[in-house]
């Protein structure tokens, strides 16, 4: 490394982020930029450790520890810190086809594999990388590249998300003629309609790689629903290979008393309906799920809870109160979840951080569950009633939630966000071509090889693996990819 001894010299930075009350006025990205100064600085804490965990990509008690796309972080920390940005960019996409993606959206299990972390703080590896796809389109050094020759070969991909996008996007370097359809009237699946623009943002961002990968040759079809616009049989029968990249898109309800009352929302159909009529119309058409004015609830502490809380806040909402069934975390690692796992440990995300600047504190209540909702005379919801739990172990060793007796508590609410995961895939399509699934209701079909009992059917993403990260699926896309192109071609030399 150019300076080894940076992570004992320099501490760890992270550019400032718009103040809170200030972003919530509009729509636009929050985070600010470093100067190339702080970004060399901070490139040099990069310590030449011999074994980077932080691109291992392996999983440890079911989460990544280190890049799931084994981006080359040391080697281009290094290139950052001797000011070589372009051949910093190279390495970069040789293993990450979107890294303006998941440099602003991954929760950067990189920095929890990080070996400075394990007596100190992480390199900023996520900022860095960030710094380095958006300085390569602010030169100019990103531009469309197709394919030299074409193979002949027709691939069809099911689903424009981030795996269907990588899929894509390596098979047409590979030669192939691909064709992405989206059922959506835009291309980008989660992307674009289920991260808010001001975590990624769609026209700047998302667009901007949609419109590269056309002009490379990828085509995409929208408004094009396959297996009811179009049989999915039928692209068995025109294309040389298909793709199911249709992601994890069955939205865990909760069918407790009261959840047929109105205002009552699955978190994706908010924050899809929110985002498409920004785009449409900067929010005049009216045909999104306003919170103005209302008590929020989000039940459910993920990410997706996070984005509920984000936008209801952007709505001026009266209130907002997000709950979540398991216990506060530590704000430290405990013995059970030793470096190099990603750490199980408190964060006030963005959401969470602009609703203590309106509030005065954080919206999470932990350790609470739902008993029931409750409605008005027009059928509407306006309050709902829960009970704290404890979790203990049953007389067969498992963690149970316990109610306890006496924390019953009601909530004024006219609008209740479910952000409580995914089920899995929908079966429309998987019906259709009797794809095999797996105990969990995903398409069954072995990580490395990604095909299905179908002939020259393939799945990746959530739609295989089940909801998980951006770059996970940016990881099975490629893999996808390799494994199309050996079975079409009869070898690859995709990575």
């Amino acid at each position: 490394m150019g300076k080894p001894t940076g992570f004992m010299e320099y501490k760890r930075e992270l550019p400032k982020d718009r103040d809170p009350l200030d972003r919530i006025r509009d729509w636009e990205e929050f985070h600010l930029h470093f100067s190339e100064e702080n970004l060399k600085t901070q490139g040099a804490r990069c310590m030449d450790c011999g074994i980077p965990y932080c691109h291992s990509g392996v999983l440890i008690n079911g989460m990544a520890s280190g890049c799931p796309v084994n981006n080359l972080i040391p080697e281009w920390n290094d290139l950052v810190y001797r000011g070589l940005w372009k051949e910093a960019l190279g390495r970069l996409h040789k293993t990450n086809n979107f890294p303006e993606f998941t440099g602003r959206v991954c929760p950067a299990p990189c920095e929890g594999s990080c070996t400075v972390g394990l007596n100190g703080d992480p390199v900023t590896i996520k900022t860095i990388e960030r710094a380095i796809i958006d300085n390569g389109f602010d030169e100019g050094w990103i531009i469309p590249e197709p394919p030299a020759a074409r193979t002949g070969k027709q691939v069809a991909v099911v689903g424009s998300g981030p795996s269907g996008l990588a899929c894509a996007a390596q098979l047409n370097k590979a030669g192939h003629l691909v064709t992405v359809y989206e059922r959506n009237d835009r291309i980008g699946g989660l992307l674009m309609y289920g991260i808010p623009n001001m975590k990624l943002d769609k026209r700047k961002v998302v667009q901007r790689r949609i419109d590269l990968m056309a002009e490379e040759g990828v085509t995409f079809i929208t408004n094009t629903e396959i297996g009811k616009d179009i049989p999915a049989e039928q692209l068995l029968r025109e294309y040389d290979a298909v793709v199911l990249c249709g992601g994890a898109t069955k939205g865990r309800d909760l069918p407790i008393e009261g959840r047929e009352l109105k205002g009552i929302h699955l978190a994706m159909e908010f924050l899809h309906k929110n985002t498409k009529s920004l785009l449409d119309s900067n929010h005049e058409d009216g045909n999104f799920i306003s919170a103005e004015g209302k008590d929020v609830i989000v039940i459910g502490g993920g990410d997706t809870g996070t984005d509920c809380v984000g936008t209801s806040l952007r709505h001026k909402c009266n209130s907002v109160t997000q709950l979540e069934i398991m216990p506060m975390p530590l704000k430290e690692r405990t013995p059970g979840n030793p470096w190099p796992q990603f750490p199980r440990i408190y964060k006030l995300d963005y959401g969470q951080e602009e609703a203590q600047a309106v509030y005065g504190a954080d919206p999470r209540r932990y350790s609470i569950t739902t008993k029931r909702f409750v409605g008005d005379d027009q059928g509407n919801v306006k309050e709902l009633h829960t009970v704290e739990i404890e979790w203990k172990r049953d007389d067969r060793g498992r963690m149970v939630p316990v109610e306890i007796p006496g924390s019953e508590k009601v909530w004024p609410a006219q609008l209740v966000l479910l952000a409580m995961g995914f089920l899995g895939p929908e079966d429309t399509v998987l019906a259709q071509l009797d794809i095999a699934r797996d105990e969990r209701s995903n398409v069954k079909a072995e990580y490395g090889k990604f095909a299905t009992n179908v002939k020259g059917v393939f799945s990746a993403g959530d739609m295989r693996r089940g909801q998980s990260l951006v770059v996970w699926a940016i990881n099975e896309g490629r893999g996808a990819a390799r494994e199309v192109d050996r079975y079409l071609m009869g070898s690859s030399n995709l990575p």
